[in-house]
């Protein structure tokens, strides 16, 4: 029965990683070097190989930021992935935007379960048959449900957000799409691990899904995971490695499916990889008008500040919480830790690593609890997909005390001020927008409930506003982990 080899290549959450960086006095990642990478693996594969991008080109830096995404497209279109997925953040210039975007791209951007509402009208197509080694491999883009938090304001877009009806998006298009022609059917996703795995368990066998590419979760793994016979692979983030699978495939109408699987997380380093001489040219034109603008010193922190983990209180996360409580209206300000994109900063600070430290700006809501509310605020944030990067954390402003025991679900304490939190305390809060659009999801908490208290209010139209100006008049900032939250098993 024939057989044939096929090489797949895949990132994911590219978040503007676009620059390399020395490590270990390696020059490691950036852009030319995947793009080089790519380029080789071409050369080598001789058409049996497809690159796949599953999710998140945007954020993460100001060469992203400084032209809505157009910077990043144009880049992209040099690195030439054979098919693309949408990510959440591919949302954050609006959705108009992405669609000017998707027009400017040379390469196919897939999602299947991204539509306008009034006619059921999908934003994108659906999916994409790649030909490649003699195979024709079927890709079905799926996105994560966290884009609805993007485009709150725009009511005609929705989606299946819904694990199970995104399972049965899938299924219709299998049935619509998936031939005697298709040799391998490849889900593109932008959801997670832990829905990805959701996801699998789902999918009746004979949609015939052999395969599923994620991201969003930034997970690193050592070897697929393989739910309902499906492996599921994601290659971390950034350009400083790339997904590498080596896949044995018997057409569908001999003995279809993979019979043979090797996966692999490749660094992207100069040891790996070589330069790309056309991306360098294009990145360095970009990169030299960035810089004009944005290299100006900020301040000078005392030293460098780390936020090494979402999960848990950080220096840079209590900075950047006291800051925004600093001579506000509010008693307590929850920074989200997502919001915070860098693991270290420091000591001087540029106005570019500022902007993309936190590159998600926008206004600061403030809202009135009452203590029994705040409870279980952080009870619902202390949940066990906590610790799995599942959901939503945050960093506490000065003053709060919480003690979590995870092995009995817990609060030991809950101060603030050094004084217990009572359950009839008024405490005033504050959030970035984000999070204040998604309160009741992210919270357990009915936002409405919370709002009887007190109109919510904006008490800042930019957050990065405050941030500059603190920065700006405030020399030889320090910080430090202090026990705010404090995790016990």
């Amino acid at each position: 029965m024939p057989r044939h080899h096929l090489t797949i290549l895949h990132s994911n959450d590219l978040h503007g990683d676009f620059l390399p960086k020395e490590v270990d006095g390696i020059q490691t990642g950036g852009i030319s070097r995947l793009s080089g990478y790519v380029k080789q693996a071409r050369a080598e594969a001789k058409g049996e190989i497809v690159y796949a991008l599953a999710g998140d080109m945007f954020r993460g830096s100001i060469i992203d930021s400084e032209y809505r995404g157009l910077s990043t497209i144009d880049l992209v279109n040099v690195l030439d992935p054979d098919v693309a997925t949408v990510g959440n953040h591919e949302v954050d210039y609006g959705l108009a935007h992405l669609l000017f975007l998707e027009r400017c791209a040379t390469f196919p951007i897939i999602n299947a379960n991204l539509f306008i509402t009034m006619n059921n009208t999908r934003l994108f197509e659906p999916y994409l048959t790649c030909k490649a080694g003699g195979l024709n491999v079927l890709f079905i883009g799926i996105l994560t449900d966290e884009v609805l938090a993007s485009t709150k304001q725009e009511k005609v877009i929705g989606a299946f957000v819904d694990i199970e009806e995104a399972a049965r998006e899938v299924g219709i298009i299998c049935d619509n799409y998936r031939t005697r022609h298709t040799d391998l059917t490849v889900l593109l996703t932008h959801i997670g691990i832990e829905k990805d795995r959701e996801l699998a368990a789902l999918l009746d066998p004979n949609f015939g899904v052999n395969l599923i590419i994620g991201g969003h979760s930034h997970t690193f793994m050592e070897e697929p995971e393989v739910v309902n016979g499906i492996p599921i692979v994601q290659a971390g983030c950034g350009t400083g490695v790339i997904g590498r699978l080596e896949l044995t495939v018997g057409t569908l109408l001999s003995s279809g499916g993979i019979s043979e699987l090797k996966w692999s997380l490749e660094p992207i380093n100069e040891l790996t990889a070589p330069a790309d001489p056309v991306m360098d040219e294009l990145i360095e034109t970009y990169r030299s008008e960035t810089d004009r603008k944005y290299k100006r010193v900020v301040t000078r922190w005392a030293r460098t500040l780390t936020h090494p983990s979402r999960t848990q209180e950080t220096e840079m996360g209590n900075l950047y919480a006291d800051l925004m409580q600093d001579e506000s209206s509010f008693d307590v300000m929850l920074f989200a830790s997502g919001g915070i994109r860098k693991e270290s900063l420091g000591p001087i600070i540029e106005v570019q690593g500022m902007l993309e430290n936190t590159p998600f700006d926008g206004p600061i809501h403030m809202l009135k609890v009452t203590g029994a509310q705040f409870r279980r605020m952080v009870t619902f944030l202390m949940r066990d997909d906590a610790w799995e990067g599942h959901t939503e954390f945050y960093q506490f402003s000065r003053g709060v005390r919480i003690v979590w025991r995870k092995s009995t679900h817990t609060l030991e304490e809950f101060k603030l001020n050094g004084q217990d939190i009572t359950d009839n305390q008024e405490i005033l809060i504050a959030l970035q927008d984000y999070h204040y659009q998604s309160f009741t999801e992210f919270f357990g908490v009915p936002i409405e409930e919370v709002a009887a208290n007190m109109r919510p209010r904006v008490v800042a139209v930019s957050q990065n506003n405050i941030i500059e100006e603190y920065f700006s008049t405030h020399q030889s900032l320090d910080a430090h982990v202090e026990g705010r939250i404090v995790i016990l098993d």
